[in-house]
């Protein structure tokens, strides 16, 4: 481990660190010199924005800080920031109606459609033009786990580092797509799980504090900005089918005429013509991967519904139960909550 890397991790934890502390005290507050001119309504409520963090809380804000700043301008209107280190903890604050808009995941995304008011209104699309990103399993280069039929040949023998559970690629899709298939469930798979954000689950494969680790493609590509040297010590052994990238949600309760507002400016911005759409476009690229955003709605949601479905039914299929009838019992509950969940998504 070098001094430059050193150096570079702890001023990444630093980082996380400070916004850590300040996120503890609640929303930050963008815009305060044009608060100070006057050029914003001091008697409206501002407009609470929620950032799922990639990478850290802290890189994730200073990501988007540009693009919100033009949005409280074009508003007028204050714009403060919900930036979270988990997704648990933006789950929480959408729950508690303290978010009125929020970049989500697609599983995040499920649980703030169907059960905290809330709808999609955009989707990301990234630079190259593709609507949607990639699981993988990473591995590092010289590990001797060569293939996914090793890692699979060895249960109980490899150290796994994944995301939390509401985390689509980071959890659900290896789940669904690799272990349960096999009868298998990564928790009791594996001879150790560690639970954490992208980037540092990539970081304790390099320093073989895990053997292997679930990531995607705009974190990995984030991981190599970070870390150049590190990256190329990594190895992907599997990766998903495409999978809808993440989605803008807002609140049901926004008032109509803001709501119009802000969805055109989301939905033009990085579109303008000439050098003000090249310094838009600019901003849009401080955000892993994004290229820009493209109308939406809940129906984008469904692929998500549909692989927690697989994933509950196999784990259920191949789970030991106390008696054949308990077994169907749970798998008429999976088949009933999936065609509610369904219903609530896609209303006729």
């Amino acid at each position: 481990m070098n001094a430059s890397w050193l150096h570079r991790l702890c001023a990444r934890h630093c980082l996380a660190r400070i916004a850590s502390v300040g996120l503890s005290l609640g929303l930050l507050l963008f815009g305060a010199s044009a608060q100070a001119s006057g050029q914003l309504a001091a008697q409206a409520a501002p407009i609470r924005f929620g950032i799922l963090p990639i990478g850290s809380a802290a890189e994730s804000l200073e990501q988007w800080r540009p693009l919100l700043e033009e949005l409280q301008k074009r508003l007028g209107r204050r714009v403060t920031t919900v930036s979270v280190s988990s997704y648990a903890g933006l789950s929480g604050a959408i729950g508690a109606q303290r978010v009125d808009v929020a970049f989500l995941s697609g599983k995040l995304a499920v649980e703030a459609v169907i059960h905290q008011h809330m709808q999609v209104f955009a989707q990301f699309v990234r630079s190259d033009g593709a609507r949607g990103n990639v699981a993988m399993l990473v591995v590092r280069g010289d590990s001797p786990i060569r293939s996914l039929a090793g890692l699979l040949a060895n249960p109980g023998r490899w150290r796994y580092a994944r995301s939390e559970q509401l985390s689509v690629t980071g959890y659900t899709a290896p789940e669904a797509d690799v272990f349960a298939p096999h009868g298998l469930n990564s928790d009791t798979f594996f001879a150790n799980v560690q639970v954490g954000d992208h980037q540092s689950n990539l970081l304790a494969v390099v320093n073989r504090e895990a053997d292997v680790a679930s990531s995607n493609n705009p974190d990995m590509d984030l991981f190599r900005h970070n870390f150049p040297g590190e990256a190329a010590q990594l190895r992907v052994i599997w990766q998903s089918p495409l999978i809808p990238s993440g989605v803008l949600v807002v609140r049901e309760g926004l008032a109509t005429e803001l709501r119009r507002q802000l969805t055109a400016f989301i939905l033009t911005y990085g579109n303008a013509p000439g050098e003000a759409g090249a310094r838009e476009r600019g901003q849009l690229a401080r955000i892993p991967d994004l290229g820009g955003f493209a109308p939406q709605n809940n129906r984008v949601l469904q692929p998500f519904v549909d692989m927690q479905y697989v994933l509950l039914r196999q784990e259920a299929e191949h789970g030991q139960w106390v008696s054949p009838q308990a077994r169907l019992a749970r798998l008429a509950e999976i088949d009933h909550d999936h065609q509610r969940d369904l219903q609530k998504l896609l209303p006729q």
